[in-house]
């Protein structure tokens, strides 16, 4: 894959497993009978609120790893596990508790400022988003795939804030149906994603074990 595919493909995921989308009744149940102004400024901050965390996951991720004594190929694995139940909640097209409990829903409507919690964090910008931005900064070389990270955030802000700043209109025309389709499609894509990250780990962890599977492979192929 190309250096422009590979960082097509980090905003990509990242952008599905944030899910703006998927967001929009929850944002429109919140912020029902808000005035226009406030409903803006509820958009805004959580969009900011998004950048601000997958930024700080992608620098303070890894020393934090580090201080709890967690090795990298060990949080792949288990932040692509991760990833991969949220990816098959989406195919069934049902909120996930691994981003906001029934409670913690209930809760929000009534709350006055939602823009931060729930709304930013842990329904957009929740542990499965956290997980892939570390993993995507563990993987980063050089200065460019730092400024991918980089980009990638500002892009999902951006899609943030457009997708809160139109939920009526985009609700009116996908109606849950579209919603559903479109957040099952982006799960497809996402379990693949969880699945590579598993991968990944697996092989670091147990090189081994990968390297028998592959001889083995190579021997039931051999003419």
């Amino acid at each position: 894959m190309s250096d422009l595919g590979i960082h097509f493909k980090t905003v990509l995921s990242l952008l599905i497993i944030v899910n703006p989308i998927g967001a929009i009744p929850m944002f429109i149940a919140i912020t029902a009978g808000d005035a226009p102004g406030k409903q803006r400024r509820q958009a805004q901050t959580a969009a900011l609120s998004v950048i601000v965390i997958l930024l700080t996951a992608a620098w303070l991720g890894k020393p934090l790893l580090g201080l709890f004594g967690i090795g990298v190929p060990a949080f792949r694995v288990g932040g692509g596990i991760l990833i991969l139940l949220m990816a098959i909640s989406m195919m069934y097209a049902k909120p996930s508790g691994l981003r906001q409990t029934s409670a913690e829903q209930a809760e929000a409507v009534v709350k006055e400022n939602v823009a931060v919690v729930p709304l930013a964090m842990p329904l957009l910008a929740g542990p499965g988003a956290i997980s892939a931005t570390i993993l995507t900064a563990e993987r980063a070389k050089g200065w460019v795939e730092i400024a991918t990270i980089h980009l990638a955030a500002l892009v999902i802000g951006v899609a943030v804030y457009a997708a809160l700043r139109a939920a009526a209109p985009i609700a009116r025309f996908l109606g849950n149906t579209g919603i559903n389709i479109a957040t099952r499609l982006m799960g497809m894509m996402l379990a693949a994603t969880a699945v590579e990250f598993i991968a990944a780990g697996v092989s670091s962890l147990f090189p081994a074990l990968v390297g028998g599977m592959d001889a083995g492979v190579a021997r039931a192929l051999a003419p």
